[in-house]
């Protein structure tokens, strides 16, 4: 019964962590950009949740507004950020998406101060356990897999079945052939980061139900820990970063379990070299080959 409820925990910590490296798959196989930035879009997602809510806002209402900026904030970071240098060499996209992530957080710490503020989780998901003979399974934890689960079926629909879809999976194949075909690329990169941002605001609102407290560095473990999770899976992948998610959360809950909780970031990060070392495309990705 005690492997049964670690599943569940890793299920759980791994449905998150998917839905976040789903948005640096989706970005990378767009335009080859490790968006650093993402976790702190989880962050502000976080804040405007909470904040709404304590105006008195209805809690539904909040997390369809913290969706919605965070939809918002990925957009203009591509527009303001990224899109002057869709030319430039791809370091220089990199470093600025670097620079994006501190940006954000020292914003987030001048606006609302560095302490971390307690999260009304039990405003928006509310519920009895579910129970499984000795083993309880707590309604956030049902909600967070459901939710997850059902996030990730949407987005594949879009990616394989849509006109919008096919238009993305043009960009990402050959940017240059998409926009001969009458593809417009610049709407297709921007619909990617918006599509992205709305997941990393689905992930925010699962995770702060998670741990109910927000902070201006919220995001940045918690990204970090996701893009693992999308190298692991093969980062570009859509299968690749839920399997990869699944897999950084369980091998968290398992490392806490055995009574190591200390190593369990040293462990995430050693899969990272691992997967660098044997398998540099990860579990589902494909070789890259560079046109001269």
């Amino acid at each position: 019964m005690l492997l049964l409820s670690q599943i569940i925990n890793g299920l759980q910590l791994g449905s998150i962590y998917a839905l976040v490296a789903l948005g640096y798959s989706m970005v990378y196989g767009i335009i080859m950009l490790l968006n650093f930035a993402h976790g702190d879009i989880i962050m502000v997602g976080g804040y405007v949740a909470m904040l709404t809510i304590a105006a008195g806002v209805h809690p539904l209402l909040a997390v369809v507004l913290a969706i919605l900026a965070c939809m918002a904030l990925g957009v203009v970071i591509d527009k303001v950020a990224y899109a002057p240098l869709r030319s430039s060499p791809r370091i220089s996209l990199l470093i600025t998406a670097i620079g994006v992530s501190f940006l954000l957080e020292n914003l987030a710490q001048n606006i609302w101060g560095a302490n971390a503020r307690p999260f009304p989780n039990s405003a928006i998901i509310q519920g009895s356990a579910l129970h499984i003979g000795d083993v309880q399974i707590g309604i956030t934890a049902i909600v967070t897999i459901v939710v997850s689960v059902l996030s990730m079926v949407v987005l594949t629909f879009l990616v394989q079945k849509t006109k919008r879809g096919k238009a993305m999976r043009a960009v990402s194949e050959d940017m240059g052939t998409a926009q001969l075909m009458g593809i417009n690329v610049n709407n297709t990169i921007t619909f990617t980061f918006a599509v992205g941002s709305a997941l990393a605001g689905i992930g925010s609102i699962l995770y702060c139900c998670t741990y109910p407290q927000v902070s201006p560095t919220m995001g940045s473990m918690l990204g970090l820990k996701a893009f693992v999770a999308a190298v692991l899976g093969g980062i570009g992948s859509i299968p690749g970063a839920m399997i990869g998610g699944f897999a950084i959360g369980m091998a968290e809950v398992l490392v806490r379990a055995v009574g190591l909780s200390d190593w369990t970031d040293g462990v995430v990060f050693a899969i990272l070299i691992v997967v660098l070392l044997f398998r540099p495309t990860g579990l589902m990705g494909r070789p890259m080959t560079e046109k001269v």
